[in-house]
């Protein structure tokens, strides 16, 4: 485990107005990835170059397997509607704080004012680009802080009677920050970060993603390069995209050395001409 990552464990990295994600505990680390790929070989004296290059090809090829060795264990504070969106990644092991057994906290999430916005016109689950105007968005924000302390002033008032606490809660709004331990292998932690850290996903669960991220980058920073080329800022081509892409190219060369420049090397660059030559 690197000092970067040391530092981090049970430091809070906020999120949102309320929220924060802290690092509980880690597990693996690069080296653990390339030990568990190479098994099949026994230890031996790899060099650093070395076990890079191995890293990148198995994420290239999505030789997922070897990433399972590492895991993480999160602490995460965030209203419910962003853990309705999160729960959904199953492959993951949760305990989460219980308005059966605790009174639920006095602590919800308000959008800030550049954040209340229209729905978009353009996607039926999100929300536009430019904010209302500033008294507008003024009036919803406050709308919303007051609904919620009414609701939460009532779920006392039910408290105080005696009713049942798993009764008393089921009127406070998704809204309400909730806790959770969260615990996910690396190869499925990257399937999250993927989609929550996409443009498509929800501003509010996105602050989230990128926090874990700054985490997964400093535990893992081979493996979370290899991540940034082959995954999170990829692109997909469906066959006859890619047809259509060579047949509009310049012409490829078919010594490996001539694209260095871009850097391809080796392995990956014959990899590649065999890809692209494929369609020419």
């Amino acid at each position: 485990m690197n000092d970067a990552i040391l530092e981090l464990i049970g430091k809070e990295i906020r999120c949102l107005d309320k929220g924060f994600v802290r690092l509980v505990d880690v597990m693996g680390d690069d080296d653990s990835i390339v030990q568990a790929a190479r098994v099949s070989y026994g230890t031996g004296t790899k060099k650093v170059l070395q076990d890079k290059g191995l890293i990148r090809y198995l994420m290239r090829h999505l030789h997922t397997t070897p990433f399972e060795m590492v895991e993480f264990k999160f602490h995460v504070k965030l209203p419910i509607f962003v853990a309705r969106q999160w729960i959904r990644h199953r492959t993951a092991n949760v305990n989460e704080y219980s308005g059966r057994y605790s009174e639920m906290r006095d602590e919800f999430y308000v959008p800030d004012l550049d954040q209340i916005r229209q729905q978009s016109t353009s996607n039926k689950q999100g929300r536009a680009d430019e904010p209302f105007e500033p008294d507008e968005a003024q009036r919803i924000r406050e709308m919303m802080a007051n609904a919620q302390q009414k609701l939460y002033s009532d779920y006392q008032d039910m408290l105080g009677s005696n009713l049942a606490r798993e009764l008393a809660r089921i009127n406070l709004p998704v809204s309400n920050y909730t806790e959770w331990y969260w615990k996910i292998d690396l190869h499925n932690l990257f399937h999250f970060l993927r989609l929550r850290m996409d443009d498509h996903a929800q501003y509010e669960i996105r602050a989230y993603g990128q926090a874990i991220a700054s985490i997964v980058q400093a535990a893992v920073p081979i493996a979370y390069e290899a991540f940034e080329d082959y995954i999170l800022y990829a692109q997909h081509f469906s066959a006859k995209e890619l047809k259509l892409l060579a047949a509009h190219l310049k012409p490829i060369p078919d010594d490996v050395n001539a694209l260095d420049e871009w850097g391809l090397k080796g392995r990956e660059a014959q990899e590649f001409l065999v890809k692209i030559k494929k369609y020419l």
